[in-house]
This record gives structure tokens, sequence and C-alpha cells, in this order.
């Protein structure tokens, strides 16, 4: 194919873009394919080869550290050390998800037993957490799971990934949104509904508007684009604060402890452990946020494995044993949905200790809700870089460092999402945009560690590929059965040593053509491997209206890239093929040389 050009008569290259924060057209569609009616109709006429080409494409990690990263104009600043990373992580993660979603499921789903729900879900987050932290180190660009995608599974893997971090972040800052009005409420004797407008004519599960959520939005907005430092000191001392409410909360509720409470220890089973984890892993959600700060880390080969690791271990420890004080503290059917911790200790005659509680989980959702703002902000600041959504949004401000175009578009749509959608709801689909891409970073090491282009024979990446589909297919087999609730053990004795030899074959028979330079994964294929079972096996425990939802999101996605995303990143890798004639720029955009395994056959 001719660099710079289409071979279909599409038009490549892109025109040169407006410096500043104009609004023009060239400034979200600079892109040669819509320079004009006519030229977008030549587009459209080769959407078959263009996606052809970039479903074969892979980008390099020097253009996504080089090259993709030059296109926000200034650079963003490296001003990040492991201690802020503990913190933002801490700061990401301790939120909502505890101090709400611990009684929903404890009462409804799973009773006592919510203590080895979380830690499910914790091990499944920590195994992704080893992944990201690989990736973070070596690759340490404000695009996230995006840019690693784009690096190991190429361009249309990465975008389909990347509408659902984008879906994710947007979830997820809304429900958090919406459960500090819940908290908001309580601190002053007040239930949430009293603060929420009630829509007769909309749906039931859409029909409770929420300004004050819209209001607290807006406010991590203006914290968000002033300064990412700034930001951080800001969130660690929150968090120190939040810290300790949840140190008073464990001993306080602790000397209130009913072990009686704990005797009906598994109510609803093994499959309430298994259902209450898929939903729990939203409390474990906002890690991965961590990992786009790599890009303003002044030394990210120490600072991100302490950061991410330290951070998941301290936040899977303390959800424990708040669960075990929840759950010692009342009957598991006592136990209120909406401000559990609070009402628990009303009801044991501390009535005073409600006020700490409910400033303590304020103060933990504006820290979740002020590192979302962030994370969000520099993944979509990075996807835009690529030119799959409007380069507009990848602008970085020269005089704060933060990407703030990105950030108060990303912030506006979490606001429209809070003001409207019940927690429940955003919960469910959260945790199923939230594993899917927890399964391709899995996915995307295996491709990593053992695929390298020019190196791997055709024999090894062949078994590698037939190794990764027996190991998604035999997960998602268990995960099948798990869903559909078949009865009896014999499928489970069938597709767990299925996957356990797919794993087997995967180490014994495939070489690792790729060490890690700084920090790796231990024990792989194992530990890759097995995140991708407990990910996979953890959607099967998900209600089919998530995922129907989840289906048409991810179909609203396709059409977008088909008519937009494709066309602009595809005018936009070619011109940067024929600006950098002399170095290669993605695997799979041209003729491997001759005896070569070629990247974009995989």
């Amino acid at each position: 194919m001719a660099v710079g050009g289409d071979a279909n008569g599409g038009g490549g290259g892109v025109r040169q873009r407006q410096r500043g924060c104009s609004c023009t057209k060239a400034d979200f569609f600079p892109e040669e394919s819509f320079s004009s009616w006519s030229a977008y109709g030549r587009a459209l006429r080769s959407t078959g080869p263009r996606l052809a080409d970039r479903l074969t494409s892979r980008s390099l990690e020097s253009t996504e550290l080089h090259e993709v990263r030059a296109r926000s104009g200034a650079d963003m600043k490296r001003d990040l050390t492991w201690w802020d990373l503990v913190w933002f992580g801490v700061g990401a993660v301790i939120g909502a998800g505890i101090f709400v979603l611990t009684g929903q499921e404890a009462r409804e789903d799973v009773g006592p037993a919510v203590v080895v729900s979380y830690v499910v879900s914790g091990v499944s987050a920590m195994l992704s957490v080893f992944c990201y932290t690989e990736f973070a180190v070596e690759i340490p660009v404000a695009g996230g799971s995006f840019a690693y995608l784009r690096v190991e599974l190429g361009d249309f893997m990465a975008f389909v990934a990347a509408g659902n971090i984008l879906l994710e972040y947007c979830i997820g800052g809304a429900a958090v949104a919406r459960a500090w009005t819940s908290y908001f409420a309580t601190l002053l004797n007040h239930q949430p509904s009293d603060f929420r407008i009630h829509a007769s004519s909309l749906s039931a599960d859409y029909s409770e508007l929420d300004p004050i959520a819209v209001v607290v939005i807006a406010l991590v907005c203006i914290f968000a684009v002033a300064s990412t430092k700034g930001t951080s000191r800001f969130n660690y001392v929150l968090s120190i604060v939040h810290i300790a409410v949840i140190v008073f909360i464990i001993v306080a509720g602790l000397t209130k402890a009913d072990a009686a409470n704990m005797r009906d220890f598994m109510p609803f089973g093994v499959r309430g452990i298994f259902s209450a984890s898929a939903v729990l892993f939203f409390a474990y959600i906002g890690f991965d946020a961590v990992s786009t700060m790599a890009e303003e880390t002044k030394n990210p080969a120490r600072d991100i494995p302490i950061g991410l690791v330290g951070a998941m271990t301290l936040t899977t420890a303390l959800y424990c044993v708040l669960a075990v004080t929840l759950c010692l503290m009342q009957p598991y059917a006592s136990i209120d949905k909406d401000a559990p911790f609070s009402v628990a200790f009303s009801a044991r005659g501390m009535d005073w200790a409600k006020y700490i509680v409910a400033f303590g989980a304020l103060k933990g959702m504006t820290t979740v809700l002020l590192v979302s703002a962030v994370g969000q902000a520099r993944y979509l600041t990075h996807i835009a870089r690529t030119h799959m959504m409007p380069p507009w949004l990848a602008q970085v401000h020269p005089r704060t460092g933060t990407p703030v175009n990105a950030t108060v578009v990303m912030l506006v749509a979490t606001a429209i999402i809070a003001f409207f959608t019940d927690l429940g709801i955003l919960s469910n689909l959260l945790s199923i945009s939230t594993l899917f891409i927890f399964m391709l970073v899995a996915v995307a090491l295996l491709v990593r560690r053992y695929y390298v282009a020019g190196e791997t024979t055709v024999a090894n990446r062949n078994k590698l590929a037939a190794c990764i589909i027996a190991i998604l297919a035999t997960s998602s087999a268990t995960a099948t059965c798990w869903g559909v609730n078949v009865n009896g053990w014999v499928p489970y004795a069938v597709t767990v040593p299925a996957w356990f030899a797919s794993t087997v074959c995967l180490w014994a028979f495939v070489p690792q053509a790729r060490a890690p330079k700084l920090w790796g994964v231990p024990l792989v294929p194992w530990l890759p491997s097995a995140s991708i079972a407990i990910n996979v096996f953890l959607l099967g425990s998900i209600d089919y209206k998530s995922f129907m939802r989840f289906g048409f999101w991810t179909a609203g996605l396709l059409v977008y890239y088909l008519f937009v995303g494709l066309h602009a990143s595809y005018d936009t890798a070619k011109a940067l093929a024929a600006d950098s004639a002399m170095a290669k720029v993605e695997d799979g955009d041209g003729k491997p040389a001759r005896g070569a395994v070629h990247n974009g056959e995989y």
C-alpha cells in the first residue's frame, strides 16, 4: 500500500491542524477524508480495505511514546512520585463501593459471606494490577490500556476497549456522585429522595433527578483542570483523613460486634458469593486511572509498581475488615442498602457516629471523583491523539499542563448520566465494561511476552494463537455454565481442567519471545491466564439486562468507528508514515521482510 495515500482512492494524509484552543472544523476533523463531502464519499467507499488495514496494524511503542504524544502540543508535567501514586490509587478506589454496595450485596445477594466476595474481587483486581503495571512501566503514556492494546492487539481492538473505558469512567463517576448525595442526605438527617427531583414522566430507573451530583462533578472539574500536582496534594490530604475515619469505623464498630450475626454465613450459597463479587468489583474500579498518570511520573520503573501494588494491597485489606465489621454489627437482613454503616451505628445506640461515617464517606467519594476525573481525561486525550476522537480533545493547556478540553467534556457527560440514572443500573453496567477491558489487557500481555515481529516463527505464532483461543473458550464455557445455572459439577469438571491444559500447553510448548526490561509480571503465563479466567467468570454472574445495555453501547461504538473513527485514524497513520518515511511507525502497514512474520497477520 502506498504510504500517505489510499490505494482505493480515499485520499490519505492529515491536513495541518490549527494551533491554539479554537473550535473550528480543522480542530475537530483535520483529516483529508473530511475535507469535503466528495472526499468523505470516497473514504466511505474504501471502508472495507481501510478496515482490513487497521485490523492488521499495530502501533509501535516508540510511536506511542513520541509521535502520538507530541500531538497534544504541550507536554504534561512530570511531577508525580510513588507517594502520589499510592494515594491516587487509594483515593481512586475507596469510595461508593465499600460504603454503599457492601450493604446492598450483603442484604440481598450474599449475607456475611460478603467478605469472601471482596476477596474474590480483590484477587481478580490484583491480577489485573500486575498486568497493568508491566505495561505502564514500559509504555508510560497517558493512554493506559488503550495505548497498550494499540501496541499489542491493534487499532480496532484498542478502539472497542477505548469506548468501554470511556463508558467505565462516565458511569463510575456518575455512580459515585449519586452515592455522594445519599451520604450528604444522611449527614443532614434526611432521606436521599429529599434532595432529588422526581420526574414521574420518565422510566422508574431514570426518574430520580440528582442536581447535587451535578454540582459536585462541576466542582471536581475545576480542581482537575487546575494542576495535577495540586490535585495530588489535595487528594492525599483527603485520603489520609478518609483512612482515619475508616480506622474509627472498624474500631468503634467492633466494640458493638455480635458473633451471632455471622452464624448464617452463606444464606445465598456459593452462587451468591460470585454474584456479589461481580457487582463488588465496582469497589475496586479506579486503580487503572493510576496507569494513565505514567506520563506525569518522575521515575515510572520504580514509582508505578510501588504505587499500584501498594494501593491495591492496602485497599483489599481495608475492604475485608470493613465488610466483617458491618456484618458483626447487624444481622445481614437488617443492613440498610443506601447508608449501611451509618444506619448500623444508629441501630447499635451510637447515633452520633453516623455523622463521622457520613463525613468519611463523603471524603472518600470526593477523592474517587477527583482521581476519576484526572484518569478519564488522560484516556480521552490519548485516544484523541490517534484521531479516533476529534484531536481538539487532545490539546494540553500550556500553562496548567493538563488536558482541559478532555476533562470538561468527560465530566459534562458524567454529570448528565448522574443526573438521571439509578445506582443499581450503573454498578452492573460498569462491572461489565471493566471486566471486559481487564480481560483484554491480560490477553495483550500474553501476546507481548510470546510474540515479537520478525523473531517469532510462524509455528510458534500459530501455537500461541491456538492456546489463547483455547484459554478464552474454556473460560467462557465455565462462565456460561455458571451464568445459565447448570446443575451439577460435571460441566466444570470438563471446562476447568481444559483451561488448565490450555495454559500448560502455552507454558510448555511456546517459548517466550520477550523479557520485560524493567518490571515484569511473575509466573507468566499462569497469572495472566488466571486473570482472563476470573474476569470472564465474573462476567457470567452479571444479569442479562446489563449485557443488553453493553451490547447496545458496543454496537453504537462500531457505527461511530466505521463512519468516523476508522477514516480519521487511517489518514493519521498514513500521514505519520509519510512524514517518518525513514522510520517504521507501525507493524502491519507494509510488506514484511523475507522470512519474517508479519505482525499484522496475528
